[in-house]
């Protein structure tokens, strides 16, 4: 298994392709599509740019397990750096001690993911243990620089509302849903999972919604998360 793992380069195909993907839809829509809020295609871009954002975070998660890129412990670490830093600055070495602590603790005090209560103060606890004030300042500068050559809506339409939406996509159907309520002592994991639907896995949150699947299986990457499903 191991010698397999070295010699399959998938998952860096797959992690190149959603970055060129994510790139190159942003700069056509940055500086070729004329908005009219009219037209579906405006609210269809939202979203599928909102999937390619939560594409780049789960990139730079399965590299956090060494599934990105196995057998290259650089590669893995660049990929997800990389990936990490495109979605809104976040910092690849920050953000891997407190996942692996996550699957450790889930669902405990010991647990950065996990907040006991509803879905809005869980949503802002999840929030304050993720973002800081140096990547707000960030996207402030980025802000301010797009605009000086892109049209303002579009910057807020597909550069900054998407990153916003993706996490809500992320922490809804990766966090909130499988780890809320009460879990029993047989559940080793303290997670549920969404119902058989492949296509609907998939579109929601890239198959996370399988989530007991994941914390049972880390070592698949999200694109094999689905053979897990029983």
């Amino acid at each position: 298994m191991a010698i397999a793992r070295q010699k399959d380069r998938r998952g860096v195909a797959i992690a190149a392709l959603v970055v060129a993907c994510w790139s190159a839809l942003l700069v056509y829509l940055l500086a070729y599509f004329d908005v009219s809020f009219a037209s579906p295609l405006t609210y269809l871009f939202i979203l599928l740019q909102t999937h390619l954002y939560t594409g780049l975070f789960i990139t730079a998660h399965d590299a956090m397990h060494g599934v990105a890129a196995p057998g290259n412990p650089k590669l893995n670490k660049a990929i997800g750096a990389i990936t990490a830093f495109l979605f809104a600055y976040n910092w690849y070495p920050r953000l891997l001690p407190r996942h692996h602590q996550h699957h450790r603790h889930v669902a405990t005090e010991q647990d950065p993911d996990y907040h006991h209560g509803s879905f809005w103060p869980w949503y802002f606890s999840f929030l304050k243990n993720y973002i800081t004030w140096w990547q707000i300042l960030l996207m402030a500068i980025t802000y301010n620089v797009l605009q000086l050559f892109f049209p303002l809506q579009n910057v807020v339409l597909y550069w900054m509302l998407p990153a916003i939406l993706a996490t809500f996509q992320l922490f809804y159907f990766g966090t909130y849903l499988p780890h809320r309520g009460e879990h029993s002592a047989s559940n080793p994991h303290k997670s549920t999972t969404q119902s058989k639907n492949h296509l609907w896995a998939f579109v929601s949150c890239y198959f996370f919604g399988y989530h007991y699947e994941h914390h049972d299986k880390p070592y698949l990457p999200w694109w094999q998360l689905y053979k897990a499903k029983i």
